[in-house]
């Protein structure tokens, strides 16, 4: 499994924290993800999904695990960019902030199943 964090880096709790979920040790891909907003999003994901150096095939075969940007706008862009050459949606990374942390810490939540997710959605169109 390849993780690619288009997010801050993961501190090693974190990264233990996906492992325990994960039952594995994915490989850690980090992919700078500022952007320039003067430019249209489809083009900077299809820049930022470029970055993660997958082929074709690996796109299709390997299972991916994405911590996704903070611009939602971008991630969502982003996320339509990797169902486009992966045929469906990757596991997502559920990070929060630890209530009461100061200063404020951030802790892996869940680790969601978007293809899951969208599977069970059709079942209430």
């Amino acid at each position: 499994m390849i993780l690619l964090n288009f997010s801050h880096p993961l501190t090693e709790q974190q990264i233990a924290r996906i492992v325990e979920i994960i039952g594995a040790s994915p490989e850690v891909r980090a992919i700078e993800s500022q952007i320039d907003r003067e430019r249209p999003l489809a083009v900077v994901a299809a820049e930022l999904a470029d970055r993660a150096g997958l082929t074709p095939d690996e796109w299709q075969t390997i299972p991916l695990l994405i911590n996704p940007p903070a611009l939602a706008p971008l991630a969502v862009a982003l996320l339509a960019e990797i169902h486009g050459r992966s045929g469906q949606f990757p596991a997502m990374v559920n990070i929060r902030p630890i209530a009461g942390s100061i200063p404020t810490r951030y802790e892996v939540a869940e680790i969601l199943n978007l293809q899951a997710i969208r599977e069970e959605a059709r079942r209430r169109r």
